[in-house]
């Protein structure tokens, strides 16, 4: 059997927890917190990196730090994870789904100026699969329009876009470290900020609306409720077992970019043959190797080819359903203009077991049932076509 996903462990998460048990500092902002928020400073060269429960929360915090509110406009990809639309939806805003690019299933920067109005508060901009969007013209939109631009780069870490950091472009970002991600902790993730007006309230927001960071800081002799905020700390276990990981960053990255490549080579006859689609990766752009997908001509293909997959013992999945088709998507948000390509081409998509330390011989295994799919199925419809005649 082939997995869709093996959590990464490096084998030196297991010295670090028992480090932390140790020192009986559990809670969050200890230092495998701190180090692990100098190493994204450092190796990001962001502003500021604050370690939070997850993604989620991530942008649950920038939601706040921006102070949307109701009748405030978000705009964002319908091809994306709840989380992106939730965190907004909390606060009480509006979501803007604009549509995607057919290559990249990223937000279609030619359509965003139109979306906006003088209700938008801030452009919410999704890498999927950890392929940049087209920042550069996002981030002239927003300055346009005076625009926060939050880049959700829960896929991203370690990608880049013009040999700048993704999660660092924006005003703020938003990585992940669930245990399907490149680099994790179980469940985690940061809030990235490249503007530094956000950081001190980002602070107080972070750690219930106090100004307990200064307090340990050593700035102020009692800390006190200044402002509205939550618990947004991530437990010092979960950063010990994420601070290894983050050290072995190039290699991993580079183990998971020779899968995505021997995927790539092994697949792309078919590519040619129009029989599939395979991931774009547009100039300037440098990938993480989160994703390797491919795109069928519809449904009942991929159903066909999923379950053929299955019966094979390689596990697959699709992901996400458009935002705006579900209940939830039509009550808080509305589709700007078409929907041209996020339905059609989310009914598209199949997804390749990937994990670090996955074998190449299980990838081109993979292929070869996909390619004998494909021969099967052309076989079956010449002999059809034989037996119409």
């Amino acid at each position: 059997m082939i997995p869709f996903n093996k959590p990464l462990i490096t084998g030196k998460e297991e010295l670090y927890i028992r480090k932390v048990m140790e020192t009986g500092k559990m809670a969050g902002d200890g230092p495998l917190t701190q180090q692990c928020s100098s190493w994204f400073e450092d190796t990001l060269a962001c502003d500021r990196a604050l370690l939070t429960p997850s993604c989620t929360h991530a942008l649950e915090l920038a939601a706040i730090l921006l102070d949307i509110a109701e009748g405030d406009e978000i705009i964002i990809p319908s091809f994306t994870f709840v989380s992106t639309a939730n965190a907004f939806i909390l606060r009480g805003a509006k979501l803007v789904f604009v549509d995607i690019r057919l290559d990249t299933m990223n937000i279609n920067e030619m359509l965003i100026e139109r979306a906006i109005t003088d209700k938008t508060k801030a452009i919410v901009a999704v890498h999927y699969a950890g392929v940049s969007c087209e920042m550069d013209k996002i981030m002239r939109l927003a300055h346009r329009y005076n625009l926060v631009v939050i880049e959700d780069a829960a896929h991203a870490l370690m990608s880049k876009y013009q040999g700048k950091y993704l999660g660092t472009i924006g005003h703020l970002g938003c990585f992940s470290f669930h245990e399907s991600k490149n680099y994790h902790c179980g469940e985690g993730g940061a809030l990235i900020i490249n503007d530094k007006r956000f950081i001190e309230r980002a602070e107080i927001i972070r750690e219930k609306g106090t100004n307990r960071t200064k307090y340990l800081q050593g700035a102020i002799h009692r800390y006190t409720w200044i402002d509205i905020g939550s618990s947004y700390l991530l437990s010092e276990l979960n950063a010990a077992y994420l601070y290894p990981q983050l050290l072995l960053a190039e290699p991993i990255n580079a183990d998971r970019l020779r899968s995505w490549q021997t995927y790539y080579v092994a697949l792309e006859e078919l590519m040619l043959d129009d029989k599939l689609m395979l991931p774009v990766i547009p100039k300037d752009v440098n990938h993480n190797g989160h994703i390797f997908y491919i795109k069928v001509k519809n449904q009942t293909v991929r159903t066909g080819l999923m379950s053929y997959l299955e019966q094979n013992g390689v596990t697959t999945t699709v992901h996400y359903a458009p935002l705006h088709s579900s209940d939830m998507g039509k009550r808080y948000g509305l589709f700007h203009e078409a929907d041209i390509h996020t339905t059609s081409e989310s009914e598209k998509i199949m997804r390749l077991p990937m994990y670090f330390g996955l074998q190449q011989e299980d990838i081109h295994y993979t292929a070869s049932l996909i390619k004998r799919y494909f021969a099967d199925e052309e076989e079956a419809k010449k002999v059809k076509e034989s037996y119409n005649e």
